[in-house]
């Protein structure tokens, strides 16, 4: 009975994304929707001296009206250039950064990114083996050529051609799924409960939401024991 996840591709996210993809059998970048402007999809946020700071990736002016898989990221500012030094500045001290810092050197320096989807998901696939998540399979929505203006319809779609019986969401989808829709389809839906301990972290009070290069960073290997608590 594959259990299954489906969410847009988005920047470096956070450890609840993580916890997610590590719970189910089959993860689904949801690529063929349209692209929203101040979301997920090209931001995320670091901590610094001075609290969290967001870190966004430019992308082209005509993206509001594209599917996200068709995003291209701006060539007209070196942002990998500054993101790269943004987190050398606020993460260098951090305790394991060195032994992770490779990371940043493949995102960074060594690639150079046309799509925005291809970065967001690279990256995420990268930072699953880092944390040890092996046995989740990843699939682009776009590569099943499933179409459907409802929400709904479109993630049974997209779960029964996987051959889906559950599917775990994020606790914002309750204000919008149709439970007795799903429930009808002979689908499961549970919802994540986003509750995680605290760990060593810089800068003062502790921040939940940021990156997960944050806990990465700061923890090391032992940042699973801070994010899959199952």
């Amino acid at each position: 009975m594959s259990r299954i996840a489906i969410l847009q591709p988005n920047y470096l996210p956070w450890k609840g994304v993580f916890d997610m993809i590590n719970r189910v059998d089959i993860f689904v970048f949801l690529d063929n929707v349209q692209y929203t402007k101040h979301d997920w999809r090209n931001r995320n946020y670091i901590k610094t001296p001075n609290g969290k700071q967001l870190i966004v990736v430019p992308v082209k002016n005509n993206s509001i009206k594209q599917l996200i898989k068709d995003v291209m990221v701006s060539d007209k500012v070196n942002w990998q250039r500054k993101h790269y030094n943004s987190f050398i500045a606020n993460y260098s001290k951090a305790p394991y950064f060195k032994d992770f810092k490779w990371m940043l050197e493949d995102f960074y320096v060594k690639q150079q990114w046309v799509y925005l989807s291809e970065l967001n998901i690279y990256t995420t696939r990268v930072i699953c083996e880092v944390l040890g998540i092996k046995k989740t399979e990843f699939v682009k929505a776009s590569e099943l050529e499933i179409q459907n203006a409802d929400k709904n319809l479109r993630l049974i779609n997209i779960i029964k051609a996987l051959g889906g019986k559950e599917y775990l969401s994020g606790p914002a989808a309750k204000d919008y799924l149709d439970l007795e829709l799903f429930a009808k389809n002979e689908i499961k839906v549970e919802f994540m409960n986003y509750k995680y301990p605290v760990y060593p972290q810089l800068y003062g009070n502790f921040l939940h939401e940021v990156t997960v290069l944050d806990v990465i960073f700061n923890c090391g290997k032992n940042a699973k024991n801070y994010i899959f608590l199952e």
